[in-house]
């Protein structure tokens, strides 16, 4: 995959970029909607496909691109397909600080060094051509506005970009609450971004990452015997590394 056209995740973390202040909105859940944002852009390549509420790796040839190649190579790893809610909630140390690295060294943001309270050391980032981040909003705007089904690419966009919260930050306040609406509504334009997008906001939810059931008959539960404790809930936000007090931190 050439650098002909930015990836997935780059536009996510771009669309959560604040230009005035050099934070991401969301920082957190935005973690998450990265991780989910890979698994699309590898769908996207030919790489990966959905496999109910699995994703099965189909190609693992190298993309081309090293971020996304390690994320291809670990679900290789995992043999059987993996359920993307499992995915998506495991551990995810600095991936939005990975991708924030990333846009450094291809030139679409610089770092400007700062500090918390007079004393901590920060680190903010700007965007370098703020015409991109305007394009990549426009054609959420636009798939808003119209009406008209986007491109798989900007559908999944649109729904991970509601699966992180960043719909307020795009369309604040009450006047933008039918384009928050119209936002949330994209996500069954793309069947990957949605499944993945529903992943994102399940993991925050703490909802259990095994496969719902139907309810058995009544007159099968008596015979059933004692049921097992429910399953643990997938952990939510990956916790990020800790540093030493005086340690460079990003300001989110």
């Amino acid at each position: 995959m050439g650098r002909s056209r930015r990836t997935l995740p780059e536009e996510l973390l771009l669309l959560a970029l604040d230009p005035a202040t050099g934070t991401t909105a969301q920082p957190q859940s935005l973690d998450l909607g990265l991780a989910g944002a890979q698994l699309v852009e590898l769908a996207l390549a030919g790489r990966i496909a959905p496999d109910g509420d699995r994703i099965a790796v189909v190609a693992p040839r190298p993309t081309g691109d090293p971020t996304l190649d390690c994320a291809l190579e670990l679900l290789r790893r995992r043999g059987a397909p993996v359920r993307a809610v499992n995915w998506i909630g495991g551990p995810r140390l600095g991936l939005r600080q990975t991708y924030l690295s990333h846009l450094e060294r291809c030139g679409m943001v610089h770092a400007v060094a700062g500090q918390m309270c007079g004393v901590l050391p920060t680190t903010r980032y700007q965007a370098t051509d703020t015409a991109i981040s305007r394009e990549i909003r426009a054609r959420l705007d636009s798939a808003i506005r119209t009406g008209v089904p986007p491109d798989p690419r900007t559908a999944a966009l649109a729904a991970l970009a509601h699966a992180v919260g960043l719909g307020k930050h795009l369309y604040p306040g009450n006047e933008g609450r039918s384009s928050r609406s119209r936002l949330r509504d994209l996500i069954r334009h793309d069947p990957m971004g949605g499944l993945v997008a529903h992943a994102v906001m399940d993991v925050q939810n703490g909802v259990a990452a095994q496969p719902r059931r139907s309810p058995a008959p009544a007159g099968r539960q008596a015979a059933a015997g004692p049921t097992r404790p429910a399953p643990e809930p997938a952990r939510g936000v990956p916790m990020q590394p800790r540093r030493g007090s005086m340690a460079r931190v990003v300001a989110h």
